[in-house]
């Protein structure tokens, strides 16, 4: 999927976080890695206390970004034993983890020199 802007973009970064927040996500987050890593611009990384919940956070993000104009997910990775669902539209990724495996690959120390995008799970960024 290729956004046609960056204010689109951010639109459906901040859709995604919103999404994720909405079903309780934890630590909902979003980092533009565009300058740090060339295979996309930007990650939302949020996690929940089961895998249900990773799950229905996935399926929420999805609907969400639907209905915000965005395209559906290139693809969508780990729904099986929603422990980590990579969700890759190209340009974002969407990372919904278990709380565990979040702590455990810990994206956001990985990622520390990206800057985070500010938005608000209540009203504009």
């Amino acid at each position: 999927m290729a956004v046609d802007n960056r204010d689109e973009m951010r639109d459906l970064l901040i859709a995604a976080a919103k999404a994720a927040s909405d079903k309780k996500g934890e630590d909902t987050i979003i980092l533009e890695v565009g300058g740090v890593l060339a295979i996309t611009d930007a990650f939302v990384i949020t996690s929940g206390a089961n895998s249900r919940q990773v799950r229905t956070i996935a399926e929420e993000v999805e609907q969400k970004i639907d209905e915000a104009g965005g395209a559906k997910p290139l693809r969508i990775e780990g729904l099986d034993d929603a422990r980590w669902v990579l969700m890759d539209y190209g340009d974002f990724v969407v990372h919904v983890f278990l709380d565990e495996v979040r702590r455990y690959y810990d994206l956001e120390r990985l990622w520390s020199d990206a800057p985070r995008v500010e938005w608000s799970a209540t009203g504009a960024a």
